[in-house]
């Protein structure tokens, strides 16, 4: 455990000292949902239907944004080598990654998405559900993700390889998430959508760290 806080906290400092990688993807956010109600206009009826997909669009954009710094920076300075060489279980150091991931991309959108859902007219229901549903979803964006960053880490800034590898395999998440939320503005059950997105977060919590540190050695050898 002493390596996976090592780790989260080396990853967090060096992102402290370069804030662009904290402050690009929210900005990105930002400026993707304030567009559509310029667009939309006054409409309260449409931008509520429109709300769900147009914020987790912008999360799922968001995140795929910085997507290739996950492991690059590592590769570039040569440190990701030393990490193959340690002693400590490279899928706890790929896990610790991944969550300093979530924390610089997932957790502060979580926290502007009540900014998000005033521009949108949601009502504070719907905005906590709106919450919860990234707070499911985008630990998932960060570990699947983490899967293809691995397999491309020696390719020079893949980024739209990137996203050819990772947007079909956020799919469901973006389906189940946004169905979440308009099922419950008809009025009808969702524990059934929610369900689904936990056990697709202990799916990907279980398998994600495994496979990204078997992608990293197949990438470095």
């Amino acid at each position: 455990m002493q390596a996976l806080y090592g780790m989260i906290k080396r990853d967090l400092l060096l992102a402290s000292r370069s804030l662009s990688q904290v402050i690009n993807p929210l900005l990105f956010y930002f400026i993707t949902i304030s567009l559509f109600p310029l667009a939309v206009g006054p409409d309260t009826d449409l931008l509520q239907q429109i709300a769900p997909a147009v914020i987790w669009m912008a999360a799922l954009l968001a995140s795929l944004l910085t997507l290739d710094n996950l492991f690059r920076s590592d590769y570039e300075d040569g440190s990701l080598e030393l990490i193959l060489l340690s002693p400590e279980s490279l899928t706890l150091l790929a896990l610790a990654k991944i969550l300093t991931h979530w924390c610089i991309t997932g957790l502060p959108v979580i926290l502007l998405t009540p900014v998000a859902a005033y521009m949108f007219s949601l009502d504070t229901r719907t905005t906590l559900l709106l919450m919860l549903t990234l707070l499911l979803g985008t630990p998932i964006l960060s570990l699947i993700g983490s899967i293809t960053t691995a397999l491309t880490v020696r390719i020079g800034r893949g980024n739209l390889l990137l996203a050819i590898l990772s947007l079909p395999l956020y799919v469901p998440v973006l389906i189940f998430s946004t169905l979440a939320i308009t099922t419950y503005q008809q009025g009808m059950d969702i524990s059934g959508h929610l369900l689904l997105l936990a056990a697709l977060l202990v799916f990907a919590f279980t398998l994600a760290p495994l496979a990204s540190a078997a992608a990293l050695r197949i990438s470095m050898d």
